[in-house]
């Protein structure tokens, strides 16, 4: 997935926003106002922190090289991903997934209010 995929597919769900609130190099991609991914789109390697389950974070990290423990982030909860060290499947659903979390975690009425848009 190149940067600019990256950024499109984030930006596809519904609600979802880039912005720049750590400097205009570093992409937070987030809905409602809550953060689901994180990158530095011209970083090389591209990489990816994003929002897992404490459970299945243990797994993914065991299971791939490339997913280490979130970057600067609750290690608990985030994961850093090597864009170029996992299948583009895998990429995607780690992608939806964090996003899936980040939503179930809004108030009732703000998720209702997603159903519809």
């Amino acid at each position: 997935m190149t940067p600019q995929e990256l950024r499109a597919f984030c930006l596809d769900f519904n609600a979802s926003v880039e912005e720049f609130p750590f400097g205009p190099e570093t992409s937070v991609f987030k809905v409602l106002g809550k953060m689901f991914a994180l990158s530095t789109l011209d970083a090389r390697p591209l990489t990816v922190n994003l929002k897992c389950d404490p459970d299945d974070a243990v797994r993914l990290r065991e299971e791939y090289a490339a997913i280490v423990p979130g970057w600067h982030m609750n290690k608990r909860h985030w994961n850093t991903v090597t864009v170029s060290g996992v299948p583009g499947r895998v990429l995607r659903e780690l992608i939806e997934d964090s996003y899936d979390l980040v939503v179930a975690g809004l108030p009732r009425a703000e998720r209702l209010r997603l159903d519809r848009g």
